[in-house]
């Protein structure tokens, strides 16, 4: 089944630009250019891009203001340049451009992936029941403790970045961007800002940090509900606790108090998840409340920068309207988190 899609309006880049540039800098790309887009993320933006029966993926910002060290193309691009050896879902990368003369940000392209990614709906390819869902939940739960066992040093992504410190500039920049996004004040944010600083435990390891694990950043063949073949979206990617990994995973994942349905159907609840995580990595999780309450608070800030985008008009997707109540509820859950 096709993934991509035409390219949604506003959204068309400098195409004659791009092919020049393109067939300066790979000089091995032969055949008819065209392009096609994927539209299943909600920030950065996606495009497939194919010389004849070659196919690759550019990613790049979104349109209009960028919140200060957000959808870092550098990042991506310098961790997919050294990660594929060992940890293999990554992509490779082919190139960086930083010349925003050709289609007006900083982009990379990188090797294209098959398969298919969950999102809302389970694919038709994988059976509707409990027993498929659990080793879907298990794949997922096993390719995120992998990624947080990878040897820093040997993988030459030492210098990613700095773990000293990493909660407490986490929190810093989350706030900072937070202070940018809103739109008014929120009570739950304001506690939050000031409580967390107060207790961040001591982390147990130094891991690869994605910054947004979850299904619909991973991709499986259809035959196989048990591996995780690709992981997408690493712009966010440093060094740091992989706690706050988890706990972003677990602030997406479907139960009764989720403030946007990302996932439909029954699956298996939060619980089973810190479990097998603990089983797979071998960490402690008995501080994670305090990462929950992190991570809803994150959550919290990333949404309502999608939805102060489309208030701006910078954005046309109609999924984000909702995303300014949304911030709102995640912001009440981290507060209740926080006091467990």
């Amino acid at each position: 089944m096709q993934d991509y899609k035409n390219i949604r309006p506003g959204e068309e880049l400098d195409w004659p630009r791009l092919e020049a540039y393109l067939r300066e800098q790979l000089p091995q790309l032969s055949g008819d250019f065209s392009v096609g887009q994927f539209h299943g993320g909600h920030a950065n933006l996606t495009y497939l891009v194919r010389f004849g029966e070659e196919e690759m993926v550019l990613r790049r910002p979104p349109f209009g203001k960028i919140a200060p060290g957000a959808h870092d193309m550098r990042r991506e691009h310098r961790v997919l340049s050294a990660l594929n050896p060992y940890f293999a879902p990554a992509p490779r990368a082919h190139l960086l451009c930083t010349d925003h003369d050709i289609i007006g940000a900083d982009f990379v392209l990188m090797e294209r992936r098959t398969g298919v990614v969950i999102r809302k709906e389970l694919p038709d390819c994988f059976a509707d029941d409990m027993a498929t869902k659990t080793r879907l939940t298990d794949a997922l739960m096993r390719v995120c403790a992998d990624l947080h066992l990878v040897d820093v040093d040997a993988a030459g992504l030492s210098e990613l970045g700095k773990p000293d410190g990493f909660a407490e500039r986490q929190l810093k920049g989350w706030t900072k961007r937070w202070n940018l996004a809103k739109l008014e004040e929120n009570a739950d944010m304001s506690y939050l800002a000031e409580k967390l600083p107060q207790d961040i435990p001591t982390p147990q390891r130094v891991s690869i940090v994605h910054g947004d694990l979850k299904f619909d950043n991973c991709q499986f063949q259809a035959d196989d509900p048990d591996q995780v073949t690709s992981v997408f979206d690493w712009d966010m990617a440093t060094l740091g606790d992989p706690l706050i990994d988890l706990a972003g995973l677990l602030s997406y994942w479907p139960d009764a108090t989720m403030p946007i349905n990302l996932l439909n159907g029954e699956w298996p609840d939060k619980t089973y998840l810190r479990e097998k995580y603990a089983e797979f990595s071998g960490l402690d999780l008995s501080r994670m409340d305090w990462y929950e309450a992190f991570s809803y608070f994150k959550t919290a800030v990333i949404v309502q920068q999608l939805y102060a985008r489309y208030v701006a008009g910078s954005t046309k997707d109609p999924r984000m309207e909702q995303f300014g109540q949304a911030a709102k509820l995640f912001a009440n859950l981290g507060r209740q988190r926080l006091k467990a």
